[in-house]
């Protein structure tokens, strides 16, 4: 089994309420090979929801409370975050899945980058919090870019 980022299925949960249908992986979804998954709506939060970004580091860093992730409005939501992340790994547990394809970008999914952390639309190398707790268990994550490269 496979998870894949529930917005890139169509499913509206991005922070603005938005999502980044890729039909590809609906058809995955549909054909029951893979199943979606939203870190940050299993974390409590709604949407849409302020834009938030990882401050001081990257998921590693947050899961070491040396990070923290913040919302633009300066509100704290690490413990989202982390509640999502954790949620996120009991799934692919109980799944079996070895493979899971996140939004790159994201402060909980990005696998190779994520926003600075100064709300500027700057990037950063880095790697989100969901995607930082599923490697140190094991679970390859890659964005979906690197996703369609394989296909």
């Amino acid at each position: 089994m496979i998870l894949i980022s529930a917005c890139l299925i169509g499913e509206r949960v991005r922070y603005d309420g938005g999502h980044k249908l890729n039909q590809k992986f609906k058809d995955l979804v549909n054909n029951g090979v893979a199943k979606p998954v939203c870190p940050e709506i299993l974390g409590g939060l709604p949407t849409p929801r302020e834009p938030a970004e990882i401050i001081g580091g990257n998921g590693d860093d947050v899961w070491a409370n040396n990070a923290k992730v913040i919302s633009c409005s300066g509100e704290d939501v690490t413990s989202y975050f982390k509640e999502g992340a954790l949620k996120t790994l009991d799934i692919c547990k109980s799944e079996k899945c070895s493979l899971i394809v996140l939004k790159q970008d994201s402060p909980s999914c990005g696998s190779s980058t994520i926003y600075s952390g100064n709300f500027n639309g700057e990037k950063k190398e880095g790697f989100g919090v969901t995607t930082s707790l599923l490697r140190s268990h094991g679970i390859e994550v890659i964005d979906e870019v690197e996703f369609e490269k394989r296909l």
